[in-house]
């Protein structure tokens, strides 16, 4: 398996597994699958914005995806961000996944990442288990803000402190 950064050669793959995760899971609260343009607009944004978008893959092409952006748009959250990470049909359950948040990880590191964020559907047992191996913790859960397939979504969040180092100065 290698870990790399995403590009546009990746973005039909992207797509596939977004959209799976979409019509048949809890992991992605959207109802509407999309098409290849929209994410290449997500891809452009999070490029633009400097956020890395990272793909696994083998020799049958690409496995997962992991990425993560802005938490919140106000300034005082400019150093904790939200992660996303998903995994093709049939690859789960083979390290994937830990191996997509592991090197995302190491980039929110680089980027001068105070604190990480999980938004997960509670339900979600596998999930829930990578981020608390990673060294997530369970910081909060919000019952019934999301409803998907006739029924409602407790979402929890999980959050990893990436540094230690002291509260910034003002800016």
């Amino acid at each position: 398996m290698q870990i790399r950064d995403a590009g546009i050669a990746d973005l039909e793959a992207i797509t596939t597994i977004h959209n799976h995760a979409v019509v048949h899971t809890t992991a992605i609260w959207n109802e509407d699958p999309v098409d290849v343009d929209d994410r290449a607009a997500w891809l452009g944004e999070r490029s633009c914005d400097g956020f890395p978008v990272i793909v696994a893959s083998d020799e049958t092409g690409v496995l997962g995806y992991a990425t993560f952006g802005r938490w919140r748009p106000h300034s005082g959250f400019r150093h904790t961000v939200e992660h996303s990470v998903y995994v093709r049909e049939g690859a789960q359950g083979r390290g994937v996944g830990r191996e997509l948040m592991t090197a995302l990880i190491g980039r929110a590191r680089e980027h001068g990442v105070h604190v990480m964020v999980a938004a997960v559907e509670s339900g979600n047992a596998a999930s829930v288990a990578l981020h608390r191996r990673l060294g997530f913790v369970e910081v909060g859960r919000l019952p019934q803000v999301g409803a998907k397939f006739g029924r409602w979504l407790d979402l929890s969040f999980l959050q990893l402190t990436l540094d230690d180092r002291p509260t910034p100065t003002a800016s």
